[in-house]
C-alpha cells in the first residue's frame, strides 16, 4: 500500500507526534508499504528524505520550528501536483487536527480515498494552556473548518470537542494513541468506534541502546526531562520541585521551547547551575542514550499528554519514570514507574527526593525491559497496518 501521511507540523520538527511519525514510517516501509508525508515546509535546516511533501509556508514561532500552510486550491493544486508523480494512494492517515488535517481530508475526498484518523492532541486543554482568548480562538476554528470542509456536519455544541467531531465524521476510521485519550473522546462526543493504536518504541534503537550504553554508578543519582519547554509541559514546576526537594542528583533537561529562557532563569536565580544542566535538543538515539543513562525520568504534564511517549520509552530501556499525571500512569506496566501523592510541587519534590535516596542507597531496582514488549513500535505498526486493510477492503 501506499499511505500518504497529513500533518499539521513537519516530521522533523520538534514534538512527540513528530517522533511518532516517523517511526510509523519506518516500521510501515519494513513491512514492504510506501509512505508520503505531507505538511508544512520547515524554515530551518532539517533532514531530508525522499518521502516528504513539502507545501508551502510561512513560520509562526519565533524560532522558526513551526510553521502554518493555509489550506485552499493553492495547497491543493500544489499537493495533486506533486502526488501524481507517485504511486497511487490507498489510505490518507490524518495525524493533525488544523491545516495539515483539512489539507488531508480535501485531498481524500478529491480523489475518493478512504480516511483514518488519529487524535494525537487534547485541544481544549491545549488551546485554554497556551492561547489568551481560547473560546473566541475555538470559534473561529470552527468557521474556517467549515468553510474549508464544505460545512458543518456535527450536531455538538460549539467548542474544542464539536471542532474535532468534525474531522472524526469525515473519517472511515478513527484512533487515539492511549485507552485513557480514547475514553474523554468517547466521552466527549467526539467519536464512539476508536481503535487503540500506541506510538510505539523503536525496536532497532531500543536493542542498540540496550547492548551499548554503559551504566555505570556516577558520583550521584542522574534525572532527566524531555520535551517542549511550555506551560503544559509544566518545566517550571519540575525545576521548582528539583529547588524544593534538595535532592544531590544531577538534573538533565532535553528540548527547546517558549519557557527556556525563563527556565534558564530560575535555575540561575535558585543557584542551581551545579545540579541542572540543559543539553538541548538532540536525535532520537541521543536521547534514548540519555534516558538510558539515567537512574530516573521525569514526566510532569498533567491532562495534557494523549500518551507520554518518553515513559514507554524508558519503561523499554529499564528506566524508572517519576509520572505526575495519573491517566498516563495507568496505561504503564506495573512495576515501571512512581507516582507523586497528588499534582502539586511539593509532593513532586517529595517524589525527586524519595527517589534520589533510593538510587543512592541501592534501594531503587531498575525495572526489566521485558515489561515494556508489547509495546514496540512493531506491533504497533501490525495493528495499524490491519485498520488500512480493514477500511481499504
Amino acid at each position: 500500500m501506499h499511505i500518504m501521511i497529513a500533518t499539521d507540523q513537519h516530521a522533523e520538527s520538534l514534538g512527540g507526534a513528530q517522533v511518532s511519525i516517523r517511526l510509523q514510517k519506518k516500521f510501515l516501509e519494513k513491512a514492504g508499504h510506501r509512505v508520503s508525508i505531507v505538511a508544512p515546509g520547515m524554515h530551518r535546516d532539517h533532514p531530508h528524505d525522499p518521502c516528504y511533501v513539502d507545501l508551502p509556508s510561512f513560520p509562526i514561532t519565533v524560532d522558526r520550528e513551526y510553521a502554518l500552510t493555509r489550506p485552499g486550491r493553492r495547497s491543493d493544486r500544489i499537493l495533486d501536483a506533486e502526488m501524481v508523480q507517485r504511486e497511487p494512494v490507498h489510505v490518507v492517515h490524518i495525524q493533525g487536527d488544523f491545516w495539515g488535517a483539512v489539507i488531508g481530508l480535501r485531498y481524500a475526498r478529491r480523489h475518493g480515498i478512504p480516511v483514518v484518523l488519529t487524535f494525537h492532541n487534547n485541544m481544549e486543554f491545549g488551546l485554554r494552556k497556551t492561547v489568551p482568548f481560547p473560546k473566541l480562538v475555538t470559534k473561529l476554528l470552527l468557521s474556517i473548518e467549515g468553510r474549508s470542509l464544505g460545512g458543518q456536519m456535527s450536531l455538538l455544541r460549539p467548542d474544542a470537542w464539536r471542532y474535532l467531531n468534525e474531522l472524526a465524521l469525515r473519517a472511515d476510521a478513527v484512533t487515539a494513541p492511549s485507552n485513557h485519550f480514547a475514553a474523554l473522546l468517547r466521552q466527549k462526543g467526539v467519536a464512539q468506534q476508536i481503535d487503540v493504536v500506541r506510538t510505539g518504541t523503536d525496536d532497532d534503537v531500543i536493542d542498540d541502546v540496550l547492548a551499548s550504553v554503559d551504566r555505570e554508578k556516577t558520583s550521584r543519582p542522574t534525572i532527566v526531562w524531555m520535551g517542549r519547554m511550555s506551560h503544559e509541559k509544566r518545566v517550571l514546576e519540575f525545576l521548582q520541585a528539583v529547588d524544593a526537594s534538595g535532592a544531590n542528583a544531577e538534573v538533565r533537561l532535553y528540548g527547546q521551547g517558549l519557557l527556556l529562557s525563563r527556565a534558564r532563569e530560575f535555575v540561575a536565580k535558585h543557584r542551581m547551575t551545579d545540579r541542572v544542566i540543559f543539553s538541548g535538543k538532540v536525535p532520537y538515539r541521543n536521547a534514548l542514550e540519555a534516558i538510558a543513562r539515567a537512574d530516573a525520568l521525569a514526566q510532569t504534564s498533567i491532562g495534557f499528554e494523549t500518551q507520554g511517549m518518553t515513559v514507554f520509552e524508558a519503561a523499554a530501556l529499564g528506566t524508572t519514570s517519576i509520572v505526575c499525571d495519573p491517566a498516563i500512569a495507568a496505561e504503564l506496566p506495573e512495576g515501571v514507574y512512581v507516582e507523586p501523592a497528588d499534582d502539586s510541587v511539593a509532593a513532586l519534590a517529595e517524589t525527586i527526593a524519595r527517589v534520589v535516596d533510593s538510587t543512592a542507597s541501592g534501594e531503587l531496582t531498575r525495572p526489566s525491559p521485558n515489561a515494556a514488549e508489547s509495546l514496540r513500535q512493531s506491533a504497533q505498526t501490525a495493528r495499524m497496518i490491519e485498520i488500512y486493510e480493514r477500511i481499504t477492503a
